[in-house]
């Protein structure tokens, strides 16, 4: 399959895929809670990516994929999304979104969660609960009928009003045999603009949140992206599906641990 610049309408063999990509995906985002702590260096959490992949059948989608080198992105503090895993360890007061797409018998199962490293300031605690908000109320305005206009009006009308700014230079896409597809989710709009949303659709919800301003730059190694502000951001990702009468998550964690506070087990 290629991207032709049409939405991709599923059928139930494509969710049946999908939900076991989604689950093997929240089931290592949940192994690393017990490993991203203070001294641990990312090319460490890289590596617990790949062979968790490996020891279940399925290959890191973003390994080698259009020169990326790592299995999965570790974006910390300021780092808005893309993030390199390097031999840099965590600090105490650190926050990182781990982003991890596993590709499990065709079919690609995408989602990422922030992580805290020890204590985290207030100003990061708030900033993770409104972006994780913004997620849920992203993934509440998904049913047939509504369109894409209504997710990124759900999520921008929640993050503003909380002074934060949404990120507007990366978005959400559709998913399945590919990694990138149609549509696109941009997480701020309008009611009922954009493509109009159909049972058998299955894409990714993203939001980046800034505690600054919204503007960002990429770095020289072509994939970092930062906050121009240096202001911290904070990202969730889930991959869902529309269904006949409302909306299926495919990445949700069997743990629960999804969700704040982050990064800490039950």
């Amino acid at each position: 399959m290629r991207k032709n610049g049409q939405i991709k309408l599923y059928g139930e063999e494509a969710f049946v895929g999908m939900r076991k990509a989604g689950r093997l995906v929240a089931e290592c985002l949940d192994m690393l809670v017990e490993e991203v702590k203070e001294g641990v260096p990312t090319e460490h959490i890289d590596r617990l990516v790949f062979e968790f992949g490996m020891d279940n059948g399925a290959y890191p989608a973003t390994l080698a994929y259009r020169g990326y080198e790592f299995s999965c992105c570790t974006s910390l503090n300021h780092v808005v999304c893309h993030g390199m895993p390097n031999d840099k360890p965590f600090r105490d007061g650190d926050i990182v979104n781990i982003d991890v797409t596993f590709i499990l018998d065709g079919w690609h199962g995408d989602a990422s969660r922030m992580y805290a490293v020890g204590d985290i300031p207030r100003r990061a605690e708030r900033l993770i609960d409104v972006t994780y908000e913004s997620l849920l109320r992203g993934v509440a305005a998904v049913r047939p009928g509504n369109t894409v206009g209504d997710i990124g009006h759900a999520i921008q009308s929640y993050v503003e009003p909380q002074h934060m700014s949404v990120v507007r230079d990366f978005c959400g896409h559709g998913v399945g045999k590919l990694f990138h597809d149609e549509p696109n989710i941009v997480h701020l709009g309008k009611p009922g603009e954009g493509s109009l949303l159909k049972p058998g659709m299955i894409f990714t919800i993203e939001p980046m949140v800034n505690l600054g301003r919204p503007h960002v730059k990429v770095l020289s190694d072509g994939w970092t992206a930062v906050t121009r502000d240096r202001s911290l951001s904070a990202q969730f990702e889930h991959t869902v599906g529309v269904t006949r009468d409302g909306v299926e998550v495919f990445t949700l964690s069997p743990k629960g641990l999804d969700k704040p506070p982050v990064g800490r087990a039950a």
